[in-house]
């Protein structure tokens, strides 16, 4: 399953830094707007200590996490939906992602340039979400007009799609995301296709700067202002380092958990990220485990058995038979699937079954 994240923001507020750190990949990061065009794509893995854990009591020759692709995006600007700063060519790549994760700035210091001159976190998400339903109340305008004709025909499909679409206009027209309009299931897959930016759910990376002055020291009026919002929208959020989580990125293991104390920095930042954003496109984890290798497959929540299988092979789906089925810490807890089995903590489970997030499994099919 590939699923990818959008990297976004305003021009130097530390996206393509941050994008550093999750992949380790060289991308461009200099001090100045619209230096990265093009965007620049990693996998990155999840990080899960349960797959160590079953590698070892299976003694297995390799380990295969499970992973998401990140998407550094160029730095958005006010009138990007009218093509300012390239704008229209950046919002076609947030289209291709499957969810977003908004870089908002939190942090002082006269040697960045801020596009507005000043850091003011709430102001810099509103600009961006209001570009983004910008972006998108153009392509649902685009979007009535050409179906005018098949709505006159009396097409029952462009009727239901009009309908939806009538919903939608007046929500971005106000400067919302579509995502706060009240639409039933029916009713999202109906515009599906249109491939609306502000459809898709969204994590805002607050992104702070040791040794600078961080609008969240000592409880400032920005900071006040920027829970305000989150509690109020009902937000998704986590707090990086993007400076100091790429420096970390080039540090031995052995020696990173030294430096983070040196640096005043106790969280892993990015792995915070990482696994909020695996979240956040709502997926799960379940593991196969043997001699051969460990790895975890990545599935939606909610996913029955035979959709689980069809990650490992389509054949797992289409000739499901049963599956084997222990939770991850109870399979520690026997020692072996051996003596899970003799336990009784082994289950065969059918087509309904629903996977639960670190469940062990094997596959039969016909």
């Amino acid at each position: 399953m590939s699923l990818s994240i959008g990297i976004v923001g305003l021009p130097n507020v530390g996206k393509s830094t941050l994008f550093n750190a999750l992949t380790k990949k060289g991308v461009p990061a200099e001090n100045y707007p619209f230096c990265t065009i093009d965007p620049s794509v990693g996998v990155v893995a999840v990080p899960d200590q349960r797959l160590a854990a079953l590698a070892n009591l299976s003694q297995s020759a390799k380990v295969i996490p499970a992973a998401v692709e990140f998407v550094d995006i160029a730095g958005l600007v006010k009138g990007a939906s009218e093509g300012e700063g390239l704008g229209n060519q950046f919002l076609a790549h947030i289209r291709e992602v499957d969810a977003i994760a908004q870089v908002v700035r939190m942090f002082d210091d006269e040697d960045v340039h801020h596009v507005d001159g000043e850091v003011d976190p709430v102001h810099d998400i509103e600009v961006i979400n209001l570009e983004l339903s910008l972006a998108d109340l153009d392509s649902v305008t685009n979007r009535l007009a050409r179906l005018e004709r098949d709505v006159r025909s009396g097409s029952k499909e462009a009727l239901a799609e009009q309908a939806v679409l009538h919903k939608l206009k007046p929500v971005l027209d106000a400067g919302k995301l579509a995502r706060t309009a009240t639409l039933t299931e029916d009713e999202q897959a109906v515009i599906k296709g249109l491939h609306l930016i502000t459809m898709k759910p969204m994590l805002y990376v607050l992104n702070r700067k040791a040794g600078a002055v961080n609008v969240d020291a000592e409880g400032s009026a920005r900071w006040h202002a920027l829970k305000d919002f989150l509690d109020r929208t009902d937000s998704q959020w986590v707090i990086a380092d993007a400076g100091v989580e790429r420096e970390l990125s080039e540090v031995h293991d052995d020696e990173r958990d030294m430096f983070r104390r040196e640096l005043g920095v106790q969280d892993d930042g990015v792995d915070t990220l990482i696994k909020a954003g695996y979240r956040l496109l709502n997926l799960i984890s379940f593991f196969t485990t043997g001699e051969t290798e460990t790895r975890a497959w990545t599935i939606r929540r909610g996913s029955t058995a035979p959709e689980a299988g069809a990650a490992i092979h389509t054949d797992f789906r289409d000739k499901f038979i049963r599956a084997s089925v222990i939770p991850w810490d109870t399979l520690l807890a026997a020692g072996s699937t051996a003596r899970a089995r003799e336990q009784g903590t082994l289950r065969m489970e059918g087509r309904e079954y629903v996977v639960q997030d670190g469940d062990v499994m094997e596959f039969f099919h016909s």
